[in-house]
């Protein structure tokens, strides 16, 4: 439990690892790098929801009870956008939009730390440390996109990076969450994983791959597939 715990603190903290380059450099530049960041998490996601949840999904358990827990996973990520009137996230236009991108990725961060305790509570050589560099990849545009509109609001260095920290502070809670009911009900282990993958593949094709792709169509689909092929080579090496 205390590993996990801190394997998913470190999740968040990579999230404040993507305010560096934004105050390092300023928002201007940073914003020229967000579409292939934004790209390659949306590659790196597609990859760690097939190969690193629903593969595994379906060998702990029946197809249906998988494909429910997508359909789940889906829906939350739907209504939740529904709800907060989500749109264009990515704008950079002032502190109501920082308002937006926080409470948006803050709210996405508990399925993602769903799949870190599932992944850990799976018997599965290396498919906890697997999930974990995919969410910790993601994060980190995820911790630029925070940073961006709260540097042009002329906040400090310190403020962009642990706002970009707390939007990602509910993955640890996730994650025990996660691991501990499926640890007590093992027969959770199948739709655990369907949700986190349904989640996960929802972000992506509502979130991570328009918004790359509306920014910057070429380093956006760059990005796509260098974070594909980086979480394939990935998870050969971990044998997963």
């Amino acid at each position: 439990m205390a590993e996990l715990i801190f394997v998913a603190c470190l999740t968040a903290v990579a999230s404040g690892v993507g305010a560096i380059p934004v105050f390092a450099l300023g928002a201007d530049r940073a914003v020229r790098w967000r579409a292939g960041m934004v790209g390659f998490a949306a590659g790196v996601m597609t990859v760690a929801a097939v190969v690193g949840l629903l593969i595994p999904g379906f060998r702990e358990g029946p197809a249906v009870e998988v494909l429910i827990g997508v359909a789940v996973g889906i829906a939350l990520l739907v209504l939740l956008r529904s709800w907060l009137g989500h749109r264009g996230e990515l704008a950079i236009e002032g502190s109501s939009t920082s308002l937006l991108v926080f409470i948006v990725l803050f709210a996405h961060s508990l399925p993602e730390g769903f799949a870190i305790g599932t992944a850990y509570a799976s018997a599965t050589a290396g498919l906890g440390l697997f999930v974990v560099i995919a969410i910790a990849i993601q994060n980190i545009p995820e911790g630029t996109s925070v940073a961006i509109p709260l540097s042009i609001d002329g906040r400090s260095a310190s403020q962009q990076f642990w706002a970009a920290v707390l939007s990602s502070s509910p993955q640890p809670v996730g994650a025990v969450i996660a691991y501990v009911f499926v640890e007590r009900i093992e027969a959770l282990l199948p739709l655990s994983f369907g949700f986190a993958a349904g989640a996960m593949i929802a972000l992506v094709v509502r979130q991570l791959a328009p918004d790359a792709l509306r920014e910057d169509m070429r380093r956006g689909s760059i990005g796509i597939f260098a974070g594909m092929a980086f979480m394939a080579a990935i998870s050969l090496a971990l044998s997963v």
